[in-house]
């Protein structure tokens, strides 16, 4: 397996580890190089062994080397250094009971939460909608939509402070009865900036938009409220059995579902999440239930649960790039997943949680995200076109690949240190996602568990993929090969930097600054949106968290095909669905540069 890089090549690497990932200290504790950081975080993971530690340590270390495996961004700033910072890169935070005090102390649970590093994930359907009585005081509520505004302000509070802090999304289920207020809350483009927004789509709500009926908002009654209005049951946030609640008002679900979509086309969000199928797909669908995900979608989690993340950069383990012989060592990729795993499952014994919930909560089930980055990329470098039939296959073995070396994994881990404690073997083998793995995983689980409840996950890596040399980010199709990119920095501000990207730095090195590009260097603007969608989809099938992935459509992208994206995300099986359309609101992140001309 060649290795094509090994140090932060570009300044913007070099800008990323200095400023989010070096640790400083002074004397032989000050890290000067990548290398030394590979070393802290070898040796911390390292720790949690109690039997040949200086021998994982090696092993730990092999991983990292050359930007092979990207732990997440947390691990890697905080992993070995005395600084009180969570290794989770993201949580949900808890149910918020519908009083002041409960609202009050979900928020104060987030700001602590943010202060030691970690992002947070809000379902805001248990807040009563605006206008109904509330319940103690008799006064009037102002919905959940007003108190997300002081959650962004928490946010931006923190982000002045200097700390580094994580994102937040927040979520409303389709039938509250705030949710066009929800939906267009980010019309205006100075509110809710600190937040992801996204609609909790139920299987019952798809099924009213194709059908073209009515659709009830809802919200439940109180112990000692009068039955006078009409009832419906709902299984509603924080509840297991359905219960009786009282419907507000009836809308046109069409129209909702064009309200909705008009918002994402204009303004980038709400994203949509199939709430019923995250539910059902989840591997610990017996035991918990969830209503949100981290800020960035590829982890659905219950109450107080948390994302530990990590991704094997797909471009070091190409063979022979840019030939005709080149081709993917699969079992260099399977190697590496089977060592990610024991390094994940390690960061459970040396992290801090900022809450005792989280921590019970996290280790019940020991949930972690290993997925991909670098795959645009890797294409490239195999010659073949984002989109086309072959990155259809490409990635479907690689993640696949990925897949089946973590369960075997993990299985062996919970021989050797004990299966998670929420494992329930007659129940957990017989989860959607667990029946369709090979026998032979399936009956190793049932002999001896697994340490594990999910595995795998892809997330966006946006800020570890640029340092390691900007490569493609996640699943995402490279935007443009040479670009202007807004990066924040460690004092909450912006700088614009100009940044390469991997493969085409990689090429011009090996065959010259003025050589041609091959047809397989495509961009996002090249490769339709539907395409996307369905390489989304054929490598959801290997994934038992979620894949964050931003469906990226140009400007003239017709409003009626925009809409279609969403249902067809929804008839794909996918989790969820986002698309970005350049826009005034949100403006752009990454700016082709355009003296590339056709090559960005």
């Amino acid at each position: 397996m060649a290795r094509h890089e090994e140090t932060p090549a570009q300044d913007i690497s070099r800008q990323i580890w200095e400023t989010r990932y070096r640790s400083g200290g002074t004397g032989d504790t000050a890290e000067r190089s990548v290398e030394d950081t590979w070393r802290r975080i070898a040796g911390a993971v390292a720790a949690a062994e109690s039997v040949d530690r200086a021998g994982w340590e090696k092993r730990f270390y092999a991983a990292l080397e050359g930007f092979r495996f990207l732990p997440g961004g947390r691990i890697q700033a905080g992993a070995g250094t005395r600084r009180r910072l969570t290794l989770f890169n993201c949580f949900v935070m808890g149910r918020i009971e519908d009083s002041l005090d409960g609202i009050f102390e979900a928020l104060k649970e987030g700001a602590i939460t943010m202060q030691e590093g970690g992002g947070v994930g809000y379902d805001f359907s248990t807040l009563r909608p605006r206008g109904s009585l509330a319940r103690s005081s008799g006064a009037i509520a102002s919905g959940p939509v007003s108190f997300m505004h002081i959650w962004d302000s928490m946010c931006a509070t923190l982000l002045s402070t200097g700390n580094r802090r994580g994102a937040m999304i927040g979520t409303l289920r389709c039938d509250h009865p705030d949710i066009e207020e929800f939906v267009d809350a980010k019309r205006d483009e100075r509110a809710l900036r600190r937040f992801n927004l996204s609609v909790l789509a139920t299987d019952d709500f798809m099924r009213a938009v194709a059908a073209g009926t009515d659709w009830p908002l809802v919200f439940p009654v109180e112990p000692r409220e009068k039955a006078s209005a009409e009832i419906v049951e709902r299984v509603w946030p924080g509840t297991a059995a359905p219960q009786p609640c009282r419907v507000h008002r009836r809308i046109d679900a069409r129209a909702l579902w064009e309200r909705i979509m008009r918002a994402a086309y204009d303004c980038a969000e709400p994203g949509v999440l199939f709430i019923d199928r995250v539910n059902r797909a989840n591997n610990l669908y017996y035991c918990e239930q969830i209503g949100a995900t981290n800020p960035c979608g590829e982890i659905p989690l219950p109450a107080y649960g948390a994302c530990d993340l990590g991704s094997i950069n797909l471009t070091q383990f190409v063979r022979e790039p840019f030939s005709p012989s080149a081709s993917l060592d699969l079992e260099g990729i399977a190697s590496a997943a089977q060592v990610a795993v024991r390094m994940l499952d390690n960061v459970y014994e040396i992290s801090h949680f900022p809450l005792a919930q989280q921590a019970a909560v996290a280790r019940a089930s020991r949930r972690i995200g290993l997925g991909i980055t670098g795959f645009a990329d890797a294409l490239i470098m195999l010659g073949a076109t984002y989109g086309s039939e072959r990155s259809f296959v490409l990635g479907a073995e690689v993640m696949r690949t990925v897949c089946h070396a973590a369960y075997r994994a993990s299985i062996e881990l919970a021989r050797e240190k004990g299966a998670f404690p929420e494992f329930a073997s007659a129940k957990y083998v017989d989860g959607e996602f667990i029946r369709a793995l090979p026998g032979d995983i399936v009956a190793a689980m049932r002999r001896y568990g697994i340490r594990n409840s999910h595995l795998t996950a892809i997330a966006p890596t946006g800020t570890i993929s640029l340092l390691a040399g900007n490569v493609s980010s996640g699943l995402e199709p490279v935007y443009a090969f040479s670009m202007q990119r807004r990066i924040r920095q460690a004092d909450g501000g912006e700088e614009t930097v100009q940044i390469e990207d991997y493969a085409r730095r990689l090429y011009r090195e090996r065959f010259g600054a003025g050589a041609a590009l091959p047809a397989a260097f495509v961009a996002a603007p090249q490769i339709a949106p539907e395409a996307q969608l369905e390489l989304q989809s054929t490598l959801q099938q290997h994934v038992d968290n979620a894949i964050s992935k931003t469906v990226s459509v140009p400007a003239d992208f017709g409003f009626a095909a925009f809409r279609d994206l969403y249902q067809r995300a929804y008839a794909l099986g996918l989790k969820g669905c986002t698309a970005f359309r350049p826009n005034p609101v949100t403006g752009e992140v990454l700016t082709p540069d355009a003296r590339v001309g056709g090559e960005a």
